[in-house]
């Protein structure tokens, strides 16, 4: 893991550099910036995220020490098993729609799809990823029940209450506007539906502290500029 994780973010990191609005702090970025650079980003690199990952792209959760890449796969399929679980869904509550917000190259639908039968609608502002995951759907027989389209988190093309399902993995932590995001999300869940966020945030600040540390906050203005990162939240 170590190693191959490392020689990932490092070609990632060398193709999203090739994009100059890189040479600015993400803070410092338009929303239009923003945007346009996540869609590049995903765009030059889902491949090489793909040929190392497969078609889930986001941390797994590590039950046992991992020993080969089939134990790295294994972890993020647990990641979405837990999430699920914590969330509640499953055994009384079934989702029979669902979107994926930042659905990278579909496996989070897919695998809901395959687990619960739900049918599943994904959106990602990459074009190269969503022509992806539309044709490993459609390689697994599964296009009349999963699908995908280029659109907009924070102005999503779908009616108020559209899903039972709204699941959004690793996804939060691209958009500049939290709080429109968290509303976009309650928009389209179907009343008494779930939605189930998972994202990166940074620690919570402790009694007294007023700021990150200007170690954490160099490490993380990094991470930012490499992966088309706004501030972070707790």
């Amino acid at each position: 893991f170590k190693c191959t994780s490392f020689i990932a973010i490092d070609a990632i990191s060398r193709s999203a550099s090739k994009i100059k609005i890189l040479a600015k702090k993400s803070g410092e970025l338009t929303d239009s910036e923003l945007s346009n650079g996540i869609a590049n980003f995903y765009d030059k690199s889902s491949t090489l995220w793909e040929s190392i990952w497969g078609e889930h792209m986001h941390h797994g959760y590590y039950s046992s020490k991992p020993k080969s890449m089939d134990d790295h796969k294994r972890a993020q399929i647990e990641m979405i098993e837990r999430s699920l679980e914590w969330a509640g869904i499953g055994g009384d509550f079934v989702p029979l729609s669902g979107v994926d917000v930042g659905c990278g190259i579909g496996g989070s639908s897919r695998f809901i799809c395959g687990k619960f039968g739900t049918e599943m609608k994904g959106i990602t502002l990459s074009e190269v990823q969503s022509k992806r995951a539309n044709q490993i759907t459609a390689n697994q027989n599964l296009e009349d029940k999963v699908s995908f389209q280029v659109a907009d988190a924070l102005n999503q093309p779908f009616e108020d209450n559209s899903f039972d399902l709204v699941w959004s993995m690793e996804s939060g932590e691209h958009m500049p506007h939290k709080q429109k995001f968290i509303n976009e999300l309650t928009r389209v869940c179907a009343p008494n539906g779930r939605i189930l966020i998972i994202t990166w945030c940074h620690r919570d600040l402790q009694q007294g502290e007023e700021s990150l540390s200007h170690k954490e906050v160099k490490l993380l203005d990094a991470i930012s500029r490499a992966y088309f990162l706004p501030k972070w939240c707790s």
